[in-house]
C-alpha cells in the first residue's frame, strides 16, 4: 500500500466528517432536519478528500524534495546560512517594531520574518562563490593559497560522464596519465542507461555495455582522479542527453562526452563541452611534407598501385606505389597530409 493512498483514505475520513458536522451545523441553522445535510456533506466531504488529499500533502512534499534535490551542496549550504542571517536580524528588529502602534505591533514582526528570511537566502544564494572563499579564508584553509607551498591552488572543479565517453573506454587511460583534473561526476541515471545497454539481447550492445562498466570499474580503482556516483536527478526531462545538459547547468560544469549530437545541443545552451575524440585529434602526431616514418602496408589502395597502412594511433597512410611492398614494413616520405571530418590522413610515397 502506497504512502498516497495512505493519506487519501485518511483524508476521506477526515473530510468526511468535517462535511458531517458542516452539514449537521447548516441544518440546525436552517431549522431543518439534520440527517439528509450531514449525510450529504458527508458524501461530498469525503469524495473532496479523496482526490484532493494528494494535493494537500505527498505532492507538495515531493515537488519540494525534487527541488531540493536539484540543489548543489554548494547553494543549499547557501541558503540555510542566509536563512539564519535573515532570521536573525528580524529576531533582533522584532523588539522594536512590536512596540508600535496596534495592528502595527503586531504584523510588522511577522512579516519581517518573512522578509528578512526571503532576501537573507536570495543574497546568499547569488553570493555564494564569494561567501565560501571567505569561510574558507576564516577556516585557515585559503581559497587561493596553498598551506604547503603557499603558491596558487587551483579550484577542484566537477565534470559529468556520458555514457558515450564510458563505453568507449579511453577515458580510463586518459585519468590514469594525470592530465584530467577535478571530480568525475556519474549521475545514477547514466549508470542506469549503461546497466540497460548491457542487459540488451543484442550481442554487440551487450558488449558495449559491458566494456562500459569494466572502464567504470578501472576508473575508480586505477585512477587518482575521485569518481562520484550521485543519485541527483532532473525531473519533468526523460532523455538522458538533456538530463545532463540541465545539470550541467544547475552546477556549472562541463560535460566529457564524445557524443556529436549531445556536443551541438550543450554547445547552442551555453554548457562547456570536453570531447575525447577532439583530444585525440590534437595529440595526434604532427606530420610534415617530406618527413619520413615506419608503416606496415597490409591492404590495397583505391588506386592501381596503392598500398595502405595504419599508424598506431588508427591514422591511414596511403603510399603510392606500395603495393610491392605489401604485407611488409617499409619505410615512407610523407608528401601531403589532409585532415578530413572523419579523420586525418597521410599520403606518402616509397623512400628509395
Amino acid at each position: 500500500m502506497s504512502i498516497e493512498f495512505m493519506f487519501r483514505l485518511v483524508g476521506m475520513i477526515v473530510f468526511s466528517m468535517m462535511g458531517a458536522y458542516l452539514g449537521v451545523y447548516l441544518a440546525n441553522t436552517l431549522s431543518i432536519a439534520p440527517q439528509g445535510y450531514g449525510s450529504v456533506f458527508g458524501l461530498l466531504g469525503a469524495l473532496f478528500g479523496l482526490i484532493m488529499t494528494p494535493f494537500l500533502t505527498t505532492r507538495p512534499v515531493r515537488a519540494l524534495r525534487s527541488r531540493i534535490m536539484q540543489l548543489s551542496p554548494q547553494a543549499l549550504t547557501a541558503g540555510m546560512i542566509g536563512l539564519i542571517a535573515g532570521l536573525l536580524v528580524a529576531a533582533l528588529l522584532s523588539f522594536p517594531l512590536s512596540l508600535m502602534p496596534q495592528p502595527f505591533g503586531q504584523l510588522l514582526p511577522f512579516a519581517g520574518v518573512i522578509i528578512f528570511g526571503y532576501f537573507g537566502v536570495s543574497i546568499f544564494i547569488m553570493r555564494q562563490a564569494d561567501l565560501f572563499v571567505v569561510l574558507r579564508s576564516w577556516s585557515g584553509r585559503s581559497a587561493s593559497t596553498d598551506e604547503t607551498t603557499g603558491e596558487a591552488a587551483a579550484p577542484v572543479r566537477t565534470v559529468l560522464l556520458d555514457t558515450s565517453v564510458l563505453i568507449d573506454g579511453r577515458i580510463a587511460d586518459i585519468a590514469r596519465t594525470g592530465f584530467l583534473v577535478g571530480i568525475l561526476l556519474i549521475p545514477r541515471f547514466v549508470l542506469n542507461e549503461l546497466q540497460y545497454i548491457a542487459d540488451s539481447p543484442d550481442s554487440l550492445r551487450r558488449q558495449r555495455g559491458r566494456r562500459g562498466m569494466e572502464v567504470l570499474g578501472r576508473l575508480q580503482k586505477e585512477t587518482t582522479v575521485p569518481v562520484r556516483i550521485s543519485d541527483i536527478d532532473v525531473d519533468g526531462v526523460r532523455e538522458v542527453d538533456d538530463k545532463l545538459v540541465v545539470l550541467a547547468r544547475q552546477l556549472r560544469c562541463p560535460i566529457l562526452t564524445n557524443d556529436y549530437n549531445l556536443n551541438r545541443v550543450a554547445e547552442l545552451q551555453g554548457v562547456a563541452i570536453l570531447n575525447v575524440n577532439e583530444l585525440a585529434s590534437a595529440v595526434k602526431l604532427v606530420l610534415l611534407p617530406g618527413e619520413q616514418l615506419r608503416v606496415r602496408l597490409i591492404q590495397d589502395g583505391k588506386e592501381a598501385g596503392q598500398g595502405v597502412g595504419y599508424l598506431d594511433d588508427g591514422t591511414m597512410v596511403v603510399v603510392e606505389d606500395g603495393r610491392s611492398a605489401m604485407n611488409k614494413e617499409a619505410v615512407v616520405s610523407v608528401t601531403k597530409v589532409l585532415q578530413t571530418a572523419a579523420g586525418r590522413m597521410i599520403f606518402a610515397r616509397l623512400s628509395e
